[in-house]
């Protein structure tokens, strides 16, 4: 196996309850604490500043900006987002709900590092007709990513999600991602799913997402012996 081996019964599993319960209040205070969450750890300039893909979804009624300082530089960081993917390495989020119980993979999967343009990027399970796949549109390796879905190969993109990689002083990387999505009210199912997918889920899940990355590329750098100095972060 590539990946740890799923949670067993017992505290494993009622730990991964107890984990998905602490999100709770996040999820549920999200839409009243909107304006701030949708540009959670970024700063003025980063939030007006041009990520790749702007252009792709122009009518996009959710559009969050995220930013957070990781001790380490690019290179160690890319890795741990490149293999990012349901059925791959996880999310580094709330495993119970977006990885089928699976434990986020704590170490650089080999096999899921070769990436390129067209490889889809799994959100979840198809279970009920609304799995969500992005597929990887542009990169530049250690420096930038840019995923785009499409509901259907012959429709323009719904849903984008770019990745910045800045290095800073110090052996640091400052990650940004951006989030865009347009709801499609003409497919009110499908509208629907995404509205409370946004808006309630999205922040809690990206926010621990954000945080597991910079503890694994953070915990690697230690690992290898370099300890530098970390910003405080949100």
């Amino acid at each position: 196996m590539s990946r740890s081996e799923p949670w067993g019964p017992g505290r494993a599993r009622a730990a991964l309850v107890l984990d998905v319960l602490t999100a709770v209040p996040v999820w549920l205070s999200a839409p009243l604490v909107r304006r701030w969450h949708l540009r959670w750890g970024a700063t003025d300039a980063e939030l007006t500043a041009a990520m790749p893909g702007d252009e792709v979804v122009p009518r996009a009624q959710f559009n969050a900006t995220r930013a957070i300082t990781i001790a380490a530089r690019p290179d160690q960081v890319w890795p741990w987002i490149v293999q990012l993917g349901y059925g791959r390495a996880g999310f580094y989020s709330y495993d119970l709900i977006d990885n089928a119980r699976q434990p986020s993979a704590d170490r650089i999967i080999e096999e899921y590092q070769q990436i390129a343009v067209g490889d889809l990027i799994p959100m979840f399970h198809d279970s009920h007709g609304l799995a969500i796949a992005y597929r990887v549109d542009s990169f530049e390796a250690n420096r930038w990513m840019l995923w785009a879905h499409r509901p259907h190969e012959d429709e323009a993109a719904d849903s984008t999600w770019s990745w910045r990689l800045t290095e800073l002083p110090g052996g640091r990387t400052r990650l940004v991602t951006r989030m865009k999505q347009e709801y499609r009210w003409e497919t009110p199912r499908l509208a629907i799913f995404n509205l409370a997918l946004m808006e309630l889920g999205d922040f809690a899940m990206e926010r621990r997402m954000l945080r597991g990355i910079r503890a694994r590329a953070e915990r690697a750098r230690r690992d290898r012996g370099s300890r530098p100095t970390r910003e405080i972060e949100p």
